[in-house]
């Protein structure tokens, strides 16, 4: 079993994605892994992903089922071999140490799950638009209050692999794939290891999948109903 396995899930990032694998593969070991799936770019992102690999063994490239995000990532994570599994977008740029200092969270906290801060910034990373996603959105683990306001950001989550039978496969009509992986953890395992250290930059632009805008009441509440009725059946 490989220690470190990165799960990145790609799509129409010829933009960033070199960025990110480079901020990645410096701090990974030579048994390591980053597995990438795309969900059928139509730009060069397939070429430069292959570009990767055939020059470093440690990535894979993997089709996705082209089914968006949540599905996307579960692919990613899914293919994994890594005791310690990261996840990670396409657009972000990793902090040096950052595996190194979540892995100790793991071995100190003996947790299954670990979340830490970031920054986010613009898309050239010259202008900070938040210095800390945890002030900005509030943090911690809990089952309860991250099914009423999540919490969890997933570019800044790692999981071992004893978490995988709980996790997958993630549904598809729930609204957010972090959400459903910590509240797994809080409901199974309990015990998140939290890092309010910045660990990534959080790159903010145009083509960013995920977004901080607040959903109607409406909607918010048919989404919470919607992922208490699936982790019930969980």
């Amino acid at each position: 079993m490989k220690r470190v396995s990165v799960a990145m899930a790609v799509y129409n990032g010829e933009t960033y994605v070199t960025d990110q694998l480079d901020s990645i593969l410096q701090q990974l070991g030579e048994k390591d892994e980053v597995v990438v799936s795309d969900d059928g770019s139509t730009d060069h992102t397939p070429e430069i992903i292959r570009s990767y690999a055939a020059a470093d063994r440690r990535i894979r490239f993997v089709n996705g089922p082209g089914l968006g995000i949540k599905q996307n990532i579960a692919h990613a994570i899914a293919q994994t071999k890594g005791a310690y599994i990261f996840l990670a977008d396409q657009d972000d740029v990793w902090m040096p140490h950052k595996v190194e200092r979540v892995l100790n969270v793991f071995q100190e906290k003996k947790c299954h799950v670990v979340i830490h801060d970031c920054i986010v910034t613009n898309a050239d990373l010259q202008q900070v638009i938040y210095p800390s996603f945890f002030e900005y959105r509030g943090y911690g683990a809990g089952m309860w209050r991250n099914i009423w306001k999540n919490k969890y950001i997933g570019c800044c989550m790692a999981i071992r692999r004893e978490l995988l039978p709980y996790i997958l496969p993630i549904p598809d009509d729930i609204q957010m794939h972090d959400q459903w992986i910590g509240v797994i953890n809080d409901k199974h395992r309990g015990g998140c290891g939290v890092l309010k250290e910045p660990l990534l930059y959080y790159r903010r632009h145009e083509h960013t999948v995920s977004d901080f805008h607040r959903n109607t009441v409406p909607v918010m509440m048919k989404n919470r109903l919607i992922f208490m009725y699936r982790l019930i059946g969980r």
